[in-house]
C-alpha cells in the first residue's frame, strides 16, 4: 500500500485559527427522515430550483446527493488556505463555464441567520471541452440545462440547518439547531 502512495502528493496539514472547541462535529438525530427524488427542470438557478421544489414539499432543511444532469451556465469556485492565517479557508475568484454536464455532488439546504434559505453545494463536472473539475458550486449563479439535474433528498424535519459563526475555524459553517416554532 505504501508504494502505490508514493509519488502522490502529501496531503495537507489544516490548523483551525481559533480555539479549540471539544465537540467538532454537532448532531442531531430526525426520527421520520423523508427520503424523495428531485427532478430539477432546465431554465432556473439551482438556488431557485431546489429552494421552490423543497418549500412545494415543506422541507426548508435538507440533505441532498445530486446524480447529475446538464448545467447550460456553471458558477464555481475553489477553497483555499487563507493566506493571513485569519479564517481556515477562503474562496478563490470565482469561475464560469459554460454547457458543462454535472457528474456528481452534495449540497445542504439551510437557513442564514435571519431566515433566508442557503443552498451549499460541491460538486464534480465535465466542462465543454472535456475536462473533469470539481470545486464549490454558486447555486445563485448557475443554471440547470436542457437536461435536469436530479436529487435524492433526505428532508430534515426535526430540525434546522442554520448558519453560525464558528470560533475556531472563524467561519460561517451550517449547524442543527432545534427547530424554530412560527406563529
Amino acid at each position: 500500500m505504501v508504494e502505490k502512495l508514493m509519488g502522490l502528493p502529501r496531503s495537507r496539514t489544516v490548523v483551525h485559527p481559533g480555539p479549540f472547541r471539544p465537540v467538532r462535529i454537532d448532531r442531531m438525530r430526525d426520527e421520520k427522515g423523508r427520503h424523495f427524488r428531485l427532478s430539477l427542470p432546465g431554465g432556473r438557478t439551482l438556488h431557485e430550483s431546489f429552494v421552490q421544489a423543497l418549500a412545494d414539499e415543506g422541507v426548508a432543511s435538507a440533505s441532498m446527493t445530486l446524480l447529475g444532469g446538464e448545467l447550460a451556465e456553471l458558477g464555481f469556485c475553489l477553497a483555499l488556505p487563507d493566506p493571513t492565517g485569519r479564517v481556515l479557508a477562503t474562496y478563490g475568484a470565482p469561475h464560469t463555464v459554460h454547457g458543462a454536464c454535472f457528474i456528481f455532488g452534495n449540497a445542504t439546504l439551510g437557513s442564514s441567520a435571519s431566515g433566508t434559505p442557503v443552498v451549499h453545494c460541491h460538486g464534480a463536472f465535465r466542462t465543454a471541452d472535456g475536462a473533469v473539475r470539481g470545486g464549490h458550486i454558486l447555486t445563485e449563479r448557475t443554471v440547470v440545462g436542457r437536461r435536469s439535474v436530479t436529487a435524492v433528498v433526505t428532508a430534515l424535519d426535526s430540525f434546522d440547518l442554520r448558519v453560525v459563526y464558528d470560533d475556531e475555524t472563524r467561519m460561517p459553517l451550517m449547524r442543527p439547531q432545534a427547530r424554530r416554532i412560527h406563529g
